[in-house]
């Protein structure tokens, strides 16, 4: 068959077609996407492993672990975070001493607010002086508290030199004091002065007063070991709303408990 100038030639094309679109398929980016988020949650539980005591950190060990045990919250049984590393425990009655230890520091102490009570009891003259007292129990301890009255102040005007009434309840307390073996933290308050003052003296009389404080009661026979702080707080905590009031001026006698609450 003879070819003509008008017939065109056929041309056949053939695409090779890969599977998955090669290197600019998508499959690796899953596989990425899961790696990222393996990575997250890996130091997000380093970042929580690193904030907990070694304590929480035995009870997560625990909570995954096969073991049994008679107290509720441990091996994380409530709340992950929450449990008890089952190597605390020693023993059933170990929560029980703690408990017991808090319960009679408590009677003891209140048997040292009796005492200081009882006495002011004995005569008019010291029913006087225990004016300037109050007593109550508190979480941190016994607190004593030695205060002003309005007609009679416990040192003299802005200084640190003490009155007979207070050595006299110094004394009376430091006896009190003694029958326990608790430590002692002492810290003096001042009421406000006027703004006209060139230079504000609460800060220097409540250090100075707590300081003298110190040094009645060693030298009425408390020994310096058995004192944790003696501490100035000016009048950033007042006892009365009007901050120049003379009740402000006070002294904060603290046996601390040794045994927290239970």
């Amino acid at each position: 068959m003879q070819k003509t100038d008008n017939v065109r030639p056929i041309i056949i094309k053939r695409k090779k077609v890969v599977a998955g679109g090669g290197h600019h398929g998508g499959a690796w980016k899953v596989a990425y996407a899961d790696f990222v988020t393996a990575m997250m949650a890996f130091f997000l539980m380093l970042w929580l492993l690193g904030s907990v005591t070694e304590d929480k950190r035995k009870g997560i060990a625990d909570y995954f672990s096969d073991t049994q045990t008679i107290r509720s919250d441990s091996a994380g049984g409530k709340d992950l975070f929450g449990g008890t590393s089952l190597s605390v425990e020693k023993s059933i009655g170990d929560p029980v001493i703690p408990q017991e230890n808090s319960q009679s520091e408590v009677l003891a102490l209140e048997r040292v607010m009796d005492a200081l009570w009882e006495f002011a009891a004995q005569d008019e003259a010291l029913a006087a002086a225990f004016q300037h007292v109050a007593i109550r129990m508190s979480d941190e301890g016994l607190i004593v508290e030695l205060f002003d009255l309005e007609h009679q102040s416990l040192f003299d005007d802005l200084t640190d030199t003490p009155s007979p009434v207070l050595e006299f309840l110094i004394a009376a307390i430091a006896d009190a004091f003694q029958t326990v073996v608790n430590p002692v933290a002492i810290g003096a308050h001042s009421r406000s002065f006027p703004s006209v003052f060139l230079e504000n003296p609460v800060w220097p009389v409540s250090m100075d007063r707590a300081a003298k404080v110190h040094v009645l009661l060693e030298n009425a026979g408390l020994p310096q070991t058995r004192f944790r702080r003696v501490t100035g707080h000016a009048d950033r905590s007042l006892a009365d709303q009007v901050s120049t009031a003379a009740r402000n001026n006070r002294v904060e006698l603290i046996l601390l408990r040794q045994h927290g609450p239970v």
